[in-house]
């Protein structure tokens, strides 16, 4: 069923804000919670909600992405997300704590929240990923519910993809007017200064059955060290697995890097070590990154123009356009 929006929720919430790159008015004000295109909006209030009702950082970040995950309107998370090509809705989600702990699944049918199975598996387990019928298995074994993920709106965008089998990934497919969307990755550091991260996601549309991205990827699609700060991306997966991408963005925060700059020196990475990209000026591809420090400043930095991301600081929550290294 549908989720109602949390937007308004709490003061300050401001749906559909967009400016060129954030200023934080007081680096030092916590909490601060930072997600990825304009369903973060709503993340970050249910995350923020967790907090005030004296959840943990990890309490947070998991209620946060729950919220596009139980959304049928969004079509590239969890429940009504799009099939692969042989009309399988299959997921993948991570999540870290400040503790240093981590949880995935990849390749999950059937159940509407990845991100809790993913928890568990941390909590729960001595492995940090469980992979298609084991992470069902696991997921069956501790209360979850199977329920069909392939919504009508999304089986007949299947079938009319089935109509070609056409497979061109595009970027920013949340700007798209059939609202694909795409990975939602959540990152918050509290008022103790703690960190926690998840990311989740039904993967690219119409993908090769079995395909798996970055998202359950500990260090490709998110990474967390509460000594330093947390990173998570979105887009085109393969090249952040192929980078390691939210790691590589925490190593150089390690290393004395704004966020800011530590996003901008992880695109420029991709960018240099795959020189043939010069077709992402044309819009074809994505890779996003954001990210947040212990002091509570964040960075936001993108391949091509179009990604957004939904930050919560200072009592107020807001849609910005990121930066990016293509302009448009």
């Amino acid at each position: 069923m549908a989720v109602a929006s949390v937007a308004g929720m709490l003061p300050g919430a401001v749906k559909g804000s967009s400016v060129l790159s954030s200023t934080n008015k007081d680096v030092n004000a916590l909490p601060v919670i930072i997600s990825t295109w304009s369903h973060g909006l709503d993340a970050n209030l249910a995350a923020m909600e967790a907090l005030k009702g004296g959840g943990s950082v990890l309490d947070a970040v998991e209620m946060g992405v729950r919220v596009p995950e139980a959304d049928p309107e969004n079509a590239s998370v969890g429940l009504g997300g799009l099939p692969d090509r042989d009309g399988h809705v299959t997921l993948d989600a991570s999540i870290m704590g400040p503790d240093g702990g981590a949880g995935s699944v990849c390749f999950l049918e059937g159940i509407v929240h990845p991100i809790s199975v993913a928890r568990m598996v941390m909590e729960k387990t001595p492995h940090v990923m469980l992979a298609g019928d084991g992470a069902l298995q696991f997921a069956l074994e501790n209360g979850f519910k199977t329920e069909n993920l392939l919504t009508p709106s999304s089986e007949k965008a299947w079938k009319n993809w089935l109509k070609e089998k056409k497979y061109e990934p595009k970027a920013n497919w949340e700007k798209d007017p059939n609202a694909y969307h795409d990975t939602i990755g959540l990152i918050a550091l509290d008022n103790n200064g703690d960190l926690a991260g998840a990311c989740t996601t039904s993967g690219m549309p119409f993908k090769m059955h079995g395909r798996v991205g970055d998202s359950p990827i500990i260090g490709a699609g998110l990474f967390v060290d509460n000594e330093v700060g947390a990173a998570t991306a979105t887009g085109m997966g393969e090249f952040m697995m192929k980078t390691l991408g939210s790691f590589l963005v925490v190593e150089l925060m390690r290393q004395g890097r704004t966020p800011q700059q530590a996003c901008e020196e992880a695109i420029m990475r991709i960018i240099s070590k795959y020189p043939n990209l010069e077709r992402a000026k044309g819009g074809i591809m994505q890779v996003g990154y954001i990210a947040v420090n212990k002091k509570g400043e964040v960075g936001a930095y993108s391949m091509v123009p179009g990604f957004q991301y939904a930050l919560y600081q200072n009592n107020e929550n807001q849609l910005f356009d990121s930066r990016s290294y293509y302009s448009k």
